[in-house]
C-alpha cells in the first residue's frame, strides 16, 4: 500500500541556522543530541568534547549549511549539509551529513521540507547534486529519499551500487 503524503504543517518553521544565535546554536545540539542516541545515529550521546565544539566548529566552516525545523519554540528537525565537489561534473555537490526529525514531529512531512530547503541551498551554490548517506535497515529514511527523488548512487549497473566506506583516525572519534 502506497504512503499517504502527509501535508506540511503551517505549524512547522523550517529556516537555515545562524549559528551566532544562540536559540540555533542550542537547537542544533539537542537535534543532534536525539540522532546520536537513536540506532540509526549509533545509539550514544554526543561526546562532552563533541558538545563543546560543535556549533563554533561548524560556524567557521563556510562550506557548512544548518538547516533546523521549529515547531513554535522547539526543535523539530535537523539537516547538517556540507559542500563538496564533483570532480565528474566540475561543480560543487551538497552533501546532506545529518538529517534527524525529532520522534514527537516525525511523519508530519518535516523530512520532506527539511530536504527541500537543502535543494534551494544546492541550487542557490550552483551544486549539481545531493547526496547523503542511509542505512540498509533504516528503511523509513529510504522511503522518505526516494519520494523526494534520490536513488542508491551507481555509474554501471553491471557494478553495482555505490558503498559508502570510512577509516577512522586515531582521536577522530
Amino acid at each position: 500500500m502506497p504512503d499517504i503524503p502527509v501535508a506540511p504543517s503551517p505549524l512547522i518553521d523550517i529556516r537555515e541556522a545562524d549559528l551566532s544565535d544562540p536559540v540555533d546554536g542550542a537547537a542544533l545540539l539537542a537535534l543532534m543530541e536525539v540522532y546520536a542516541r537513536d540506532p540509526m545515529g549509533g545509539g550514544q550521546g554526543l561526546s562532552d568534547f563533541t558538545r563543546a565544539n560543535l556549533v563554533d566548529a561548524l560556524a567557521r566552516r563556510p562550506s557548512a549549511h544548518g538547516i533546523l525545523a521549529f515547531a513554535g519554540e522547539k526543535p523539530a528537525g535537523l539537516a547538517i549539509c556540507l559542500e563538496g565537489f564533483s570532480t565528474f561534473a566540475c561543480r560543487p555537490l551538497l552533501n546532506i551529513h545529518d538529517l534527524v526529525v525529532a520522534e514527537a514531529f516525525r511523519r508530519q512531512g518535516v523530512a520532506r521540507r527539511l530536504l527541500q530547503r537543502a535543494e534551494v541551498i544546492a541550487r542557490r551554490l550552483g551544486c549539481c547534486k545531493l547526496t547523503l548517506e542511509v542505512l540498509e535497515g533504516n528503511r523509513a529514511a529510504q522511503a522518505v529519499y526516494g519520494r523526494a527523488g534520490f536513488q542508491p548512487y551507481q555509474l554501471d549497473p553491471a557494478m553495482g551500487r555505490a558503498q559508502f566506506w570510512e577509516k577512522r583516525l586515531p582521536d577522530g572519534n
